[in-house]
């Protein structure tokens, strides 16, 4: 029960991490007049995601991202119970970033909707969809090739992963924002009662997750007993 309730409070704690630190660099470029730009966003993205990859890797497996738990519950593994407290404690950690953005940016949070996500000038919901679900492919697939997978390279996995997401917001930052994440997404919403396009950053991330998940498990790993 003890390294039950670690691993939940280490993907909660991580989670909590990597949302402040995002929503914090889209707030601090705001405010800044874009001092950070696209590519300081995203390395923020990717920086603070690979640190916490290597933080909570050996304790929990470092998901910190409900279309990654969705993704390895899917293709068997872990078990359903596991999966439900993993992504209720992404969910946790989520909603305190953003409570936590809320005090510490005050000046300018309320007007950004304390950095959540959002689509793009002339981007329509299907697009949205589309983006968000193609890139969190990208991210999915990796998780499963270097960190996943028996014979990848773990050592690198977060590396790997973190560079991913630095590479897919550089690519999706003005279309979605590129939040490849529900968990990037819910706690701000909630929090600045800002739900418009929910559907993209729920829907999107879920998919691309389960089909990069079923891709690289019945594609590369179940024949070798990865």
């Amino acid at each position: 029960m003890q390294d039950t309730w670690q691993k939940y409070t280490a993907e909660a704690l991580a989670t909590f991490i990597f949302v402040f630190a995002a929503a914090g660099s889209v707030l601090a470029n705001y405010q800044t007049g874009g001092s950070l730009g696209t590519l300081g966003v995203a390395l923020v993205h990717g920086l603070a995601l690979a640190a916490m990859i290597y933080a909570v890797w050996h304790i929990s497996g470092a998901h910190l991202n409900p279309a990654v738990t969705i993704a390895l519950w899917a293709t068997g593994h872990i078990k359903t119970v596991t999966g439900i407290g993993y992504i209720l404690a992404q969910l946790v950690g989520s909603v305190v970033a953003a409570l936590f953005i809320k005090i510490i940016f005050t000046g300018v949070s309320p007007q950004y909707f304390l950095g959540t996500t959002a689509l793009g000038t002339g981007v329509t919901t299907g697009m949205g969809i589309l983006v968000e679900a193609l890139l969190t492919f990208f991210l999915v697939w990796t998780v499963f090739a270097t960190m996943v997978d028996k014979r990848g390279n773990h050592m690198l996995g977060g590396l790997c992963v973190g560079l991913i997401m630095a590479v897919a917001v550089m690519i999706g930052g003005h279309i979605t924002m590129g939040a490849l994440n529900p968990a990037r997404w819910f706690g701000l919403a909630l929090v600045s009662s800002h739900w418009i396009n929910s559907w993209v950053y729920l829907a999107g991330p879920v998919i691309g997750g389960l089909v990069a998940g079923f891709v690289y498990h019945f594609g590369f790993m179940k024949k070798h007993g990865g």
